[in-house]
């Protein structure tokens, strides 16, 4: 009798269905009748609708619509997008994942456009020129910058010869924004080939950048020229100056007004 039961038990939860979980989602299609029915007068039974009249064109399909950007207010300092209390406007899956859910922004209304454009705390603003100053910076640092100096007359390296070298890479920096260190650094010595030492980059007269160098010897004349070094800017390379006279340099005369 007990074995019985037991069976018919394990039968029924065999067989059982599970409940399946329908949620509807949220689109509109807009359709418009093909053959729209006659018009009837007031107080008169409408006419009977055939088939024809169940044959719908697509107007509007609100799934493929582009939705309009999303006005937010950022509660702090987002690197390429703006300061605290700005109020930006952005597509809204960017918006939503981005800011809103980290907490970096929240939805423009009067009352939080007044809240964070009147509150600063002193201790947690951070200074920026830009909103794109800090990714300036990065890509700078980022950088190993080759300064091709002559192999064959005396020069100093000069803040112009950082500005070319800049200008090759893809970057305009004015005299003025370049620091270079206190020691003076003289050619041609070969000794100096393929040795670094850092400049500093002053951006919009507030974010500095410290940039890596590393000399290069070249000649006019094609027989006295070095070897080519394939890939020369992934070796290792030995500071000109040591480990501490790389870093130091000298005070801003004048800085970027960018």
């Amino acid at each position: 009798m007990l074995g019985n039961l037991v069976k018919m038990l394990s039968r029924s939860s065999i067989c059982s269905t599970q409940p399946v979980l329908v949620q509807s989602t949220r689109n509109t299609f807009v359709l418009k009748r093909r053959f729209p029915p006659n018009l009837y007068k007031k107080n008169q039974k409408p006419g009977k609708l055939r088939g024809r009249h169940f044959v719908y064109d697509l107007v509007q399909d609100t799934t493929i619509v582009k939705k309009p950007n999303l006005e937010v207010v950022l509660t702090a300092f987002v690197e390429g997008v703006g300061s605290r209390g700005d109020v930006v406007s952005l597509k809204p899956n960017e918006a939503y994942n981005k800011l809103l859910l980290p907490g970096l922004a929240v939805y423009k209304t009067p009352e939080n456009v007044a809240k964070y454009a009147s509150e600063k705390d002193d201790k947690e603003v951070e200074v920026h020129s830009s909103a794109y100053a800090q990714r300036t910076i990065n890509k700078l640092e980022s950088l190993i910058l080759a300064v091709v100096m002559n192999k064959d007359h005396p020069w100093v390296i000069e803040p112009w010869h950082i500005k070319t070298a800049l200008r090759k890479a893809g970057y305009y920096v004015p005299d003025y924004a370049i620091t270079l260190p206190e020691t003076p650094i003289t050619g041609p010595d070969l000794l100096k080939q393929n040795k670094e030492f850092y400049c500093t980059v002053t951006i919009n007269n507030l974010e500095k950048a410290r940039v890596r160098c590393r000399i290069h010897h070249w000649s006019t004349e094609p027989s006295d020229r070095l070897p080519y070094v394939f890939e020369h800017w992934k070796l290792d390379a030995e500071p000109l100056f040591g480990d501490d006279g790389a870093s130091k340099t000298k005070p801003d005369a004048r800085q970027s007004k960018n």
